[in-house]
This record gives C-alpha cells, structure tokens and sequence, in this order.
C-alpha cells in the first residue's frame, strides 16, 4: 500500500491550533511549489548538485507529510545526485506529483 500524505505530524506540532496549522500548511504551498520548480530547471539544465540541494529543502517538506518511505528515497536520490546518478530520478516525480495533489486538489 502507498503511503499518502497527511498532516498527523503537522497536529503534533500544532495541537489543536488550527489557524497555526493552516498557517504551516500554507508556508509548504507557498515554498513546495517554488523549491519543485527550481529543483526541475536545474535537474533539466544538468546542474545535480545543485538539484540534489533542492531535493534537500525538499525532504523537510515530505517529513512534515509524514512520508517517510519518501523521505528515505528523496535522501537516496539527493547522494546519488551529487555524484551525477539520475536513476532515482522517476521515483522521486512520483513522490512530487503525490504530494502536488495532496496539497493543490
């Protein structure tokens, strides 16, 4: 079964403050969004370590999803981009594309 994002580790920083969750759930919009679209030109433009730091900013985001199968294979793919390995590469839009339904649908 695939894991789905959810916002369990957001309630346990937040208790029951729902302005405060919707507050730390409109920052990962905001910043999710803009880290993806640099992390996809400097994948496309060929600059890996550049996307493997984006990958990294990333990850905080996956964590607070409670994703944490993601969250091994984004750390996976960020190693291996720094060293140019791009296999992960599919895997890691898979997890992307979930949590861009999670959170614009």
């Amino acid at each position: 079964m695939m894991e789905k994002p959810n916002l369990s580790f957001i309630i346990e920083i937040a208790g029951d403050d729902e302005a405060f969750q919707n507050s730390i759930l409109e920052i990962i919009k905001t910043e999710f969004r803009e880290e993806v679209n640099l992390f996809k030109t400097n994948f496309s433009l060929k600059k890996y370590k550049e996307a493997a730091h984006n990958v990294h900013k990333i990850k905080h985001k996956i964590g607070l999803l409670g994703l944490e199968k993601a969250l091994i294979k984004a750390s996976e793919f960020e190693k291996a981009l720094k060293i140019g390995n791009t296999t992960l590469h599919h895997s890691f839009l898979e997890i992307l594309n979930k949590i861009h339904v999670y959170l614009y649908h």
